[in-house]
């Protein structure tokens, strides 16, 4: 059973969104609240496995609160539901823990594959919301982690390069012509050795280290052999 948390100023999309996830028999809400500092709150109390949290509130904005529970609360997980065209705060919220970026638009389904994903160890982004984080990075200086990046093998490299792209595990193994057990055992080690969060943050530190999928990575016959 996966334990949700419903975080949202408006008292008609709290009612709507309990109400949809109240219909999939896997999910429990645990609790709502209305503010950033209610559902900082909460969470102590409740320990959700996952939080959907609403950026714009009055009373504690859900970045700070996705940023405090993050910190504190190892095993919950966010997922960010957003009007995106009037908000300008995907990547803060990214940067804060986030695990997922929705927006409020997705249909119900949607909403209730990404809370299945999340909470599976996954992360999801809807791909307005990804064009729009990509297009962000470039421009935004990164302090120099070369020695983070150094510690990579190549065939690490080339499996980040791959997760920047978007694509799965299976897709990844096709494409490098390896095991799926062996793009998982990959992506653990880059994750840790990377102090990464999930795969939406190991998209954002690919593009601001430059690299995304145009990147280079030449492999010799020594990097293959031994990065398999």
């Amino acid at each position: 059973m996966t334990t949700v948390l419903v975080v949202d100023d408006d008292h008609l999309m709290r009612v709507g969104l309990i109400e949809i996830l109240g219909a999939d028999p896997e999910l429990t809400v645990v609790g709502h609240a209305d503010s950033g500092t209610r559902a900082i709150e909460l969470a102590r109390i409740t320990h959700p496995d996952i939080v959907l949290m609403d950026v714009r509130m009055a009373n504690g904005d859900g970045i700070t609160a996705t940023r405090a529970i993050t910190a504190e609360l190892a095993t919950t997980r966010v997922v960010v539901l957003t009007t995106f065209d009037q908000d300008d705060y995907v990547f803060e919220a990214l940067e804060a823990g986030a695990s997922g970026f929705l927006l409020k638009r997705a249909r119900p389904e949607e909403l209730i594959d990404a809370i299945h994903l999340v909470a599976s160890g996954e992360a999801v982004l809807s791909p307005a919301v990804t064009r729009r984080v990509i297009e962000r990075l470039a421009p935004r200086p990164r302090a120099d982690r070369s020695a983070e990046l150094a510690a990579l093998t190549v065939r690490e490299r080339e499996v980040l390069q791959q997760i920047a792209t978007g694509r799965t595990n299976t897709e990844i193994a096709t494409t490098l012509f390896i095991e799926e057990s062996t793009v998982r055992t990959h992506v653990k080690h880059l994750f840790q050795k990377l102090q990464l969060r999930d795969r939406v943050h190991a998209v954002i530190y690919a593009y601001e280290h430059d690299l995304g999928p145009n990147a280079a990575t030449p492999l010799t016959d020594d990097d293959r052999n031994g990065s398999r």
